[in-house]
Parts: structure tokens; C-alpha cells; sequence
């Protein structure tokens, strides 16, 4: 990961919730800079901290903010969506029956031909291989267990996971408000 001190292009603004906490990690909650200046006009953020870049007009100029924090506070306890990306995020991007990291799919723990149902609980993610390997068996029946027993997660286990995959461009003034284990290159 590298810390730039140059803004990002497209000069992304980090969004804080009102305590001052990333809406999310992963993906990270960065708004354009079009949508950042809309929400300070409708006065739904507060600027934190900005670029030096101005936006002008022929009679108002403005920093574009770099950092704005929520002025209502959004409650994160809402249960996440079941989506492939969140499924993949729950489960560590790993097969969650060989540990592959490539060419991932989602697999019915109980498969639909036996009733089973497309929800948190009985779905995992696994690589193509395994899921072809698996095929229309049952676990048991396939000899292939699941590393861990799928459920569904909280919102706050999918934000710790994503914590565990810090983007690859970060800008310095956003450090205060992200919490990776990072190595700041001099």
C-alpha cells in the first residue's frame, strides 16, 4: 500500500459516519468530489479536511475536501446484504474448501436439487475446481467439509474483515481516520 501525499485521481473524498468512522473499509467510502461539494451545500457533511484544489465559480471558490464527516449519524447494526462481494468479503476471498484465492464462485452447502436455499447460512465460497468437484452432493456425500460452518455475518465482522485489505492508494490526510496495520514508505 503506499500513502500519497498527492491527491488520488478523480480527487476522492473520504466519508467519515458523525463519530468520525469510515462508512465502510472495504470498499473503502470515498465519494467523487462532485457529490462531496453537493452534500456541503446541502449542509450533510461537515469538512474535516481538504486538498489544495479549488472548484470555482464567478462568484464563490472552494477547497475540495479531502475528508467530511456525516452530520447524522448512520446506524451500522442493519444486517449486511447478502451479495457476492459481501459473501467473498465474509469468507476471506478464500475456496472455503481448498483455500484457493482464484477464480471464485459461491456454492450451495445443501444444493438447491435437496431443498437447499440461497441464503447466509448455506452458501460458501469456493473456487470453480471444487465447486465442479462438489458438484450436486452434500458435503458428506463429496468428503469436501467447509473450512468454517457458514453464517450470517454482522455489519461490524464484515467492516473488521475488510480492515484485512487496505486499498492501494491512500491519501495522507485520510491516515487519522483508517486503522490498517501499514508501513509508511519515506
Amino acid at each position: 500500500m503506499e500513502v500519497l501525499s498527492r491527491p488520488p485521481s478523480g480527487w476522492p473524498c473520504l466519508v467519515l459516519n458523525a463519530d468520525f468512522r469510515p462508512l465502510s473499509y472495504y470498499p473503502l467510502s470515498l465519494w467523487s468530489w462532485q457529490d462531496v461539494i453537493k452534500a456541503v451545500f446541502l449542509d450533510r457533511v461537515d469538512v474535516v479536511s481538504t486538498y489544495d484544489q479549488e472548484v470555482r465559480s464567478p462568484g464563490f471558490s472552494m477547497k475540495l475536501p479531502s475528508v467530511v464527516s456525516l452530520k447524522a449519524f448512520v446506524p451500522q447494526d442493519r444486517p449486511p446484504a447478502f451479495t457476492r462481494f459481501n459473501l467473498f468479503l465474509r469468507d476471506g476471498f478464500n475456496c472455503q474448501y481448498c483455500g484457493a484465492h482464484g477464480d471464485l464462485t459461491f456454492d450451495h452447502v445443501v444444493p438447491r436439487s435437496r431443498g437447499g436455499r440461497t441464503t447466509w447460512e448455506n452458501i460458501v465460497t469456493a473456487c470453480a475446481r471444487c465447486n465442479l468437484t462438489k458438484g450436486g452432493r452434500t458435503p458428506a456425500e463429496a468428503a469436501m467439509q467447509p473450512f468454517r460452518r457458514p453464517v450470517r455475518p454482522s455489519t461490524y465482522e464484515l467492516q473488521d474483515r475488510g480492515r484485512r485489505f487496505p486499498p492501494n492508494h491512500l491519501h495522507e490526510s485520510w491516515m487519522d481516520y483508517l486503522y490498517w496495520d501499514i508501513e509508511l514508505e519515506a
